[in-house]
This record gives structure tokens, C-alpha cells and sequence, in this order.
């Protein structure tokens, strides 16, 4: 599969509330379907850590919402599908690009987005891989429950030693991909199961032991700490090395910026998103 457009925009938005960095990252989309600013491929954290669900899951079904706001953390509904993450420790990217730049289906677009992450890893140093293209995330899953998004890779995500190390979600609309993910740099596992609604008959012991089993991060990867400014280095650099690109730093545009409030008052930090069914 080859880029039609290898110029592409930089964007380190820093430490945002999750509904700030949802809504961001659709008024990017909406700004690049317009024609108004290049493909995008955008670095962020969250500030304060959120638990956020995918687009078909229950706020309420899924978050123990007063564990969440008793620790003083947010909670968000993504545009894309998948399952709850807790955005704590980690590097989040989006890549914002229309379809006829990036010709194919979800896995082939996928599998070239992946490419960038997995030389990103190689940066670090991380000896990661790609998961199958055929893995269904329903198989071989003995408890028939999964408690997040890490316990079990998808087609074309990345793994070290056979444990999920990033986790990614995509979506389109208007002829736009919207595709962003999560790295991890670290994580607190039992504050994670603390934040979680787990299902009654299965001990929690036994959900986050197998949650460790299926997932890894950079710090336990290396053997040693990655800082949030050192992962986003070496995956811009790795995004720009495997896909050749040219990234130019830039900044959101005063109509992003309108757009993306906008959205935060009327979509994302609204519970009739969040909480809805």
C-alpha cells in the first residue's frame, strides 16, 4: 500500500482532560475532510488520567464511575470502538489522514499505521512485533469476559513476547480515517481492576493475573523507565523512517481550537454522550 501524501503535520498537544483530546482529535479530522490542514499525526497525554470506553460499551456498565471520581481521575466516551483503557502512563497518538490518501479497508490501513508504531518501538529498542491479521479478539477466551483493552491483541497490533504493548482503534467518517491508540510507557494494574466493573464469579486475582500475562509495557520491556517526551521522539521518528514521511511541527489552527471546544460543550464532556446506552 503506498501514501498519496507523505507531508504531514507534527502535533504535540501535551496533557489534556480526556473529553479536551477526543474532542481534539475530531476537530482535526473535520479541519483535514475540509482540506484546511495536511494529514495529522498527533501526540497527547491525559491530564488528569481517564478511563475511557469505546464507542458501543456502557459508561456505567463497564467504569465504577465512583472509584473514578474518588481518585479525582475523568472518564470519556472515544468515536472509535474497542474496550475501557485507563490513559495513565502511556503515549497516545491519532493519525488523522482522508481515504483516498490511504487507500484500503480497517486491517490494511491498520497494518501501514502499524508499521510506523513498530519502527517507532525499534527506536527504543524494543524488540516488538506484529500480531496475525486474523486474530479475532473473541477467541480463546476461557472466562468469556474481557476486562480491557490490553488483555488481548487484534490484527496488527503491537506485542513484545507475545504480549500486547499498544493497543489502537479506528474510525471514518465524512472519507476520513481517524485512527489513535495507546502506548505504554507503565501501569498500575490493581488501580486499573480498582476502576473497572468486573463480573461477579471470577476473583480478581485471577483477571489481573491474566491481564499481566497478555500485556507488557516500554519500562517493563527495557528493563528501565520511558519518558513521555523520549517514547514521543523515537515513534515520530519511527512514523517518518517506516512510512516516509515528512513531518512538519505545527500547531492547532484557531478553527481546531474553536471546533474542538465546541465539541467538549456539546459532545464529550456532556454525560448524555458519555453515559448514553
Amino acid at each position: 500500500m503506498a501514501l498519496m501524501e507523505t507531508n504531514w503535520r507534527l502535533l504535540d498537544t501535551g496533557h489534556r482532560p480526556g473529553p479536551e483530546n477526543m474532542a481534539i482529535d475530531e476537530a482535526i479530522a473535520m479541519a483535514h475532510g475540509r482540506g484546511e490542514v495536511p494529514p495529522t499525526l498527533r501526540f497527547y497525554g491525559w491530564n488528569p488520567p481517564a478511563v475511557s470506553i469505546g464507542y458501543f460499551q456502557s459508561m456505567l456498565g463497564e467504569v465504577d464511575l465512583d472509584a473514578v471520581r474518588a481518585g479525582g481521575y475523568g472518564y470519556v466516551r472515544r468515536p472509535t470502538g474497542g474496550r475501557l483503557i485507563f490513559h495513565h502512563m502511556e503515549l497516545t497518538y491519532s493519525v488523522v489522514i482522508r481515504e483516498e490518501l490511504l487507500p484500503g479497508g480497517v486491517i490494511e490501513t491498520y497494518r501501514e499505521i502499524s508499521r510506523g508504531l513498530l519502527a517507532g518501538m525499534a527506536e527504543l529498542g524494543v524488540p516488538a512485533a506484529l500480531s496475525g491479521g486474523d486474530r479475532d479478539p473473541r477467541r480463546a477466551d476461557p472466562d468469556g469476559f474481557h476486562t480491557a483493552c490490553f488483555d488481548t491483541a487484534s490484527a496488527y497490533e503491537l506485542q513484545v513476547g507475545g504480549r500486547k504493548v499498544a493497543g489502537s482503534a479506528q474510525t471514518r467518517r465524512d472519507g476520513v480515517i481517524l485512527q489513535h491508540g495507546s502506548i505504554l510507557l507503565d501501569i498500575d494494574v490493581p488501580l486499573l481492576f480498582r476502576l473497572m466493573r468486573l463480573p461477579e464469579g471470577i476473583p480478581a486475582e485471577r483477571l489481573m493475573a491474566r491481564f499481566r500475562a497478555k500485556s507488557t509495557t516500554l519500562a517493563e520491556a527495557l528493563g528501565r523507565p520511558v519518558s513521555w517526551a523520549e517514547a514521543r521522539d523515537a515513534f515520530a521518528a519511527g512514523f517518518a523512517r517506516a512510512l516516509g514521511l515528512t513531518l512538519t511541527p505545527g500547531q492547532l489552527t484557531e478553527r481546531e481550537e474553536k471546533e474542538a471546544q465546541t465539541l467538549v460543550e456539546a459532545k464529550y464532556g456532556c454525560d448524555n454522550w458519555n453515559m448514553r446506552k
